[in-house]
């Protein structure tokens, strides 16, 4: 190479190194982000992408769950639209569009990673939302478009329940009672008189488990409401064309606490393919206070269940428990101390799983609640597969005894056992006898103070003819008193202890006393004492009723109160100071000395026991319902006159006339006396040998 040859290649490389230091350097296409086109050299950025199975498994769920859909060029094909996601399979391709942060992207540029038309971060949004979406129709098949949606709220109302359905879940999200106020606020002195809301805020989750392979919660879907009439609404899923899946609501004009529910669809069959026949159902629900007193509250509250064509049972009510039932449930109650949310179903749940917690640390709830059950025999070709109703109503005894033809199925349901009444023979004559006598009297008057003061009257009434064979008995008893005393010093020590006795069963004999004449009478009354303990911290209808100083009878009625705790204290007696109960106890201090002085020969220790026993009472009793109090009150007052009214009746003097007539009378032997008079000679004959032996 000559000299002008190399002259002349210098010049031209110089001119090339000279054009490329000039030239700026390509900038990004517009859009991009400058963060990430830094990234890229740095960290070497990867892009997402669907593996060979991945697509696979996406065109098969389109094709078996999407939307059918012919083309232009009349090829049928198949369509996934969710909104975000615009995808058509035919054949084995997938076009369409996929919406990232606002932006339209094409699947084919996203499946190539063409990053000049997006960024790495919308590309791998892109395929991770389309890998979703593919994952949720292999699950929910045909119930995949309905994840996504809008939330809306439809009510339903009557003259006592007004109700709020979400299109998110298609349940009831609000139950709130029309004709009672809450008498519970955490800050008394913001307290306003609102109506009692059962639950509300997510408070309560009721959902279906439809019976598809995968299984899927109704929890997870959005509704499309539809107003039926007035008072029915239809929470539907248009699942394709002509075919639909719903929950049907009815609440009835009037005063019904009672919600129908049916499952409804149409033409189903032809759009699942399942052979699951079980509907799962799942209910929880945080029980909210309503009662100022906690300890009733929450002693009263419990999950209840119904053995169909059996017995009410429950769980524990003073501790977390829980239960696995795999027998047929009528019906299933999450009970607060007044109120209570009932699901019946028409056919019998075949299992159910239940658990009860308490709730601590708490001032807006008392516990929590939740069951599993599963109806099985779900038929896809029925029209209603499924029928339900749901009660959220005030547990009111006439109103819980009229319900079983208002509800679905055709048993006793048996919802009046949601009423703590006692046991057996307290229970039946709390329905029996006190619960109609308190309706009748409720039917005319208002004051409820004056409704418990004529019942205590009628039951003294209706106890008079024991009452008083028990004073005259008592009477009987002054008068032999003297005589009992010689007895007893004229055969003292233990030696003598069965001739004593038999000279004190000769003295009554002869006079025709009994000593348990006196005792039998008041035994007979103890079951009604018992029977209104368990009525009135149950009876609603006192529930927020006033009566003189008292606000709520269902309530204790404070007059002092204070705000710290006292130990081993507290839990019984509470941080107040009852009016009631204290008048309760002060008269139970009048009415045992009366007592006592009606009853000779007591121990001086026993005296002070009797004495004891009424300030143990008051520290009981001091956290009941006010009413229970009144009515104790006014039956000892009353029978503190009775007994002031029976000593200027009954005179000792006509006492021991009519005593001596009798011990004149010849008097024949029961069989019954004859043997426990054979029995006391044998025994005293055994204790002479003894003492015999004893000398030698």
């Amino acid at each position: 190479m000559d000299k002008n040859q190399t002259i002349g290649m210098v010049l031209i490389m110089a001119l090339l190194f000279g054009f490329m230091w000039l030239t700026p350097k390509e900038s990004p296409e517009a859009g991009a982000d400058d963060d990430i086109a830094q990234a890229i050299p740095q960290t070497a950025a990867r892009v997402d992408s669907l593996s060979a199975t991945e697509h696979e498994w996406l065109v098969k769920n389109i094709i078996e769950h999407g939307e059918t859909v012919v083309l232009a060029d009349s090829t049928h094909a198949a369509r996934l639209n969710d909104g975000a996601i615009n995808l058509t399979v035919a054949g084995d391709s997938v076009t369409g569009t996929v919406t990232v942060d606002g932006k339209t992207l094409s699947w084919r540029d996203v499946c190539r990673a063409d990053l000049k038309k997006m960024t790495v971060k919308e590309q791998q949004k892109a395929v991770e939302a389309v890998r979703n979406a593919s994952l949720s129709m292999g699950r929910y098949g045909k119930f995949a478009k309905f994840l996504t949606g809008s939330d809306s709220v439809v009510r339903l109302e009557n003259d006592v329940l007004k109700l709020e359905l979400s299109s998110k879940s298609g349940s009831v999200t609000r139950a709130q009672l029309k004709k009672y106020d809450t008498e519970y606020t955490p800050d008394e002195s913001q307290k306003r008189k609102e109506n009692v809301v059962i639950f509300e805020n997510g408070t309560n989750s009721m959902s279906f488990q439809l019976p598809l392979p995968q299984g899927v919660s109704t929890a997870d879907l959005y509704f499309t409401p539809e107003i039926v009439n007035d008072t029915t609404v239809l929470m539907k899923l248009p699942v394709a064309e002509g075919a639909y899946w719903g929950i049907e609501y009815t609440l009835p004009k009037g005063e019904s606490y009672v919600v129908g529910m049916r499952v409804v669809q149409k033409d189903m069959a032809r759009v699942v393919e399942s052979n699951n026949r079980n509907l799962g159902v799942e209910w929880s629900q945080e029980l909210m206070r309503q009662e100022k007193g906690k300890m009733f509250e929450e002693r009263n509250s419990g999950l209840y269940y119904k053995f169909a064509g059996g017995s009410v049972e429950n769980l524990s009510e003073s501790k977390n428990d829980s239960e696995e039932r795999k027998a047929k449930i009528r019906w299933i109650g999450y009970k607060n101390q007044f109120f209570s949310t009932v699901l019946v179903s028409e056919r019998p749940f075949n299992t159910a799983d239940f658990q009860s917690e308490i709730v601590k640390n708490e001032p807006y709830f008392l516990k929590s609640f939740s069951t599993q059950a599963v109806v099985n025999d779900y038929d896809w070709n029925a029209e209603t597969p499924a029928s339900f109703s749901l009660f959220i109503g005030p547990n009111l005894y006439p109103l819980l005894s009229s319900l079983d033809h208002q509800t679905v199925g055709d048993e006793d349901l048996s919802l009046t056992r949601l009423i703590p009444l006692g046991w057996s023979v307290f229970r039946w004559i709390n329905t029996g006898v006190v619960i109609p006598i308190f309706n009748f009297l409720g039917s005319f008057i208002s004051n409820y103070g004056i409704i418990i003061l004529i019942m205590t009257i009628f039951i003294k009434l209706v106890l008079f003819p024991l009452t008083y064979k028990s004073y005259k008995s008592q009477a009987k008893m002054r008068i032999l008193a003297p005589d009992i005393k010689a007895i007893n010093n004229k055969y003292p020590g233990q030696e003598n202890a069965m001739l004593r006795q038999q000279k004190t069963m000769a003295l009554y004999s002869k006079a025709g006393a009994n000593p348990m004449s006196g005792c039998l009478p008041m035994m007979l009354q103890m079951p009604i004492l018992f029977a209104m303990f368990s009525f009135f911290p149950s009876a609603i209808e006192l529930r927020g009723q006033s009566f003189l100083w008292a606000h709520d009878l269902s309530a204790p009625d404070a007059i002092v109160s204070w705000s710290g705790n006292i130990p081993l204290v507290t839990e019984y007696f509470g941080n107040h100071i009852s009016l009631f109960c204290l008048l309760m106890t002060v008269t139970n201090i009048i009415y045992t000395r009366v007592n006592m002085q009606n009853t000779p020969g007591q121990m001086p220790g026993m005296k002070w026991m009797m004495y004891l026993m009424p300030v143990f009472f008051m520290i009981f009793f001091n956290n009941y319902a006010a009413g229970l109090s009144y009515y104790y009150f006014l039956s000892l007052l009353i029978t503190i006159g009775q007994t002031y009214a029976f000593r200027f009746i009954i005179k000792e003097d006509d006492v021991r006339k009519t005593m001596a007539e009798n011990a004149k009378k010849p008097k024949k032997k029961s069989g019954f006396m004859a043997r426990l008079e054979e029995m006391q000679r044998q025994q005293q004959a055994m204790l002479r040998e003894q003492q015999k032996k004893g000398r030698r």
